[in-house]
């Protein structure tokens, strides 16, 4: 979709069968439908045309009636970056009937990717640095980075403690197609899970270019230094929530980065971590589900893949199946990349279902009320927590696409499967992202209302431990590993029976659905060297 509207002629595509394959939240559906209606009428407005086509079928036989109807002997439309429409639509490419475009809404080139793969495999950090190099943005005359060094990450990781305020998002006007809209969810779409708040919605471009200036004005001159804390005070803090417009392609990223780059009053460390997302991470995982085949080929290691959409544990916490149209030939399979061998699917706690743990319900409830968290909630206690329990990378990219507003399959599978989980190795990431109660008690203000402590009895920690006793034989010989390995190595017997026997137990519970009691650890071993 474009970010503006333009004169011309176009065909949109409506499709339940694509909005139900998976049974995805209700406020993502919605806000699907607001901007593609509202881009039609922006469209309509300016003279162009537009073939607005609604189907419960799916959009390869939409198109496929058009075509013929109309006798069009070829279709031309921008590449997606969803490796799933491209195959939905492959048949009329390899027909001669629909010709991709290069898509104008990227800030790189797939030669710049390339260009940047070292002998490790690809690595965000040296494609932001060829990046960086190419571009000149925050580089000096002399063509080094301003402020010294090129990432400010180290500096942007300060928990917030209610000052400065966190800012309210913006909240829109009740109007005749959010009541369309809310009326069709209610009805065609009742089934879909998640809340519905239609007045936090960006529809129209005139609303993106709202959201975009309210995240300007009060969220960029904070972002940087609390980029990675969470609190229960507030949802976002100083996240701009732009992910869901840019993916959409109601902001056109251009115009996002020429903004920021000219943003010369913004605090450096906060202006480099956000051109650091945008140029940096948001490209790079987007050329790394391109080249690998949507991660079926890593560097020539083929991948096995699913036979059909997941449901992201759905039918566990629902009790029943997610029952659909079938998707059309082709469609729906992913990869099944699952380096540790992890197959527990998601727990109903991921769904709302009560764990015990104040962490992971808080941010379940915050994704089930807005469709959105910021990326450490996502990081560090959502696919932290399904990690160190042996969920399926896979089951839990499904969980991510279908519970979040911004979540496409080129940026799911990557950020969930690559970096939130091991399931890809050290194909593009250098080492798993898991923690203790140390870092979530440090980072946030969730463990103040847990019913654990977070140093005397909360299983997390255990849970750590455990992760990097069942997968040594896998992480052995990662050299960031090296010092957290050899400290479980040291621990007593008693403690990583210990371990072991919490990360049973939990698992346990939350696969069947209950919550934590309080005495999930257990009682100390008589032995606690090594702790």
């Amino acid at each position: 979709m474009p970010s503006g509207a333009e004169p011309g002629r176009y065909v949109v595509i409506e499709s339940r069968e694509w909005l139900s394959r998976r049974p995805y939240h209700r406020q993502r559906v919605a806000s699907i439908l607001l901007n593609l209606r509202a881009f039609v009428a922006e469209v309509r407005d300016v003279g162009g045309h537009v073939d607005h086509l609604r189907t419960d079928g799916s959009m390869r036989e939409a198109l496929a009636e058009l075509l013929e109807r109309e006798h069009l002997l070829e279709v031309e439309a921008w590449h997606p970056a969803e490796r799933e429409m491209r195959c939905e639509f492959a048949p009329f490419v390899e027909a001669g009937r629909l010709r991709w475009l290069e898509h104008p809404l990227w800030l790189t080139s797939r030669a710049e990717f390339d260009a940047s793969i070292g002998k490790a495999g690809p690595r965000m950090d040296a494609f932001y640095r060829r990046v960086r190099k190419r571009t000149g943005i925050l580089m000096d005359d002399e063509g080094r980075p301003v402020g010294g060094k090129l990432s400010f990450d180290a500096e942007n990781r300060e928990a917030w403690h209610g000052v400065p305020a966190a800012p309210d998002p913006p909240r829109f006007a009740e109007t005749p197609l959010r009541r369309e809209v809310g009326e069709e969810i209610a009805g065609r779409f009742a089934s879909h899970p998640g809340e519905l708040d239609l007045q936090a919605l960006p529809a129209t471009a005139e609303d993106a270019g709202r959201v975009w200036a309210w995240a300007k004005a009060a969220c960029l001159p904070h972002f940087g230094p609390f980029e990675d804390a969470m609190s229960v005070r507030s949802r976002g803090l100083f996240h701009t929530r732009i992910s869901p417009l840019l993916n959409l392609g109601r902001l056109d990223p251009h115009e996002v980065l020429r903004d920021v780059v000219a943003m010369e009053e913004l605090p450096l460390p906060s202006r480099e971590g956000f051109i650091r997302q945008l140029i940096g991470w948001r490209e790079f995982v987007r050329h790394v589900h391109d080249a690998t085949d949507g991660l079926r080929d890593l560097g020539g290691a083929s991948q096995p893949e699913t036979s059909r959409p997941g449901d992201g544990g759905y039918a566990a916490w629902a009790g029943r199946e997610w029952t659909v149209s079938d998707a059309p030939t082709g469609v729906g399979a992913g990869s099944d990349a699952n380096a540790l061998s992890q197959r527990i699917g998601v727990p109903p706690a991921f769904w709302g279902r009560e764990s015990g743990l104040a962490c992971l319900d808080r941010v379940v409830e915050d994704v089930w009320a807005e469709s959105w968290s910021h990326h450490i909630t996502r990081l560090m206690v959502l696919g932290n927590l399904a990690n160190l329990l042996d969920v399926s990378p896979r089951d839990l990219a499904d969980w991510f696409w279908i519970a979040y507003l911004d979540a496409w399959e080129w940026v799911v599978e990557p950020n969930v499967m690559g970096m939130a989980t091991w399931a890809l190795g050290g194909f593009m990431t250098t080492k798993p992202y898991v923690a203790g109660s140390a870092y979530i008690d440090r980072m946030s203000d969730y463990c103040g209302g847990c019913r654990f402590h977070p140093k005397k009895t909360c299983p997390i920690t255990r849970l750590y431990w455990a992760f990097l006793a069942r997968h040594e034989p896998a992480l052995r010989g990662n050299h960031r590993l090296g010092v957290v390995l050899q400290a479980m190595r040291k621990r007593s017997e008693a403690d990583r029976r210990r371990d072991a026997d919490t990360f049973s137990r939990v698992q346990q519970l939350l696969v069947e659905g209950r919550p934590l009691p309080v005495d999930v650890v257990g009682s100390a071993p008589s032995d606690s060297r090594g702790r």
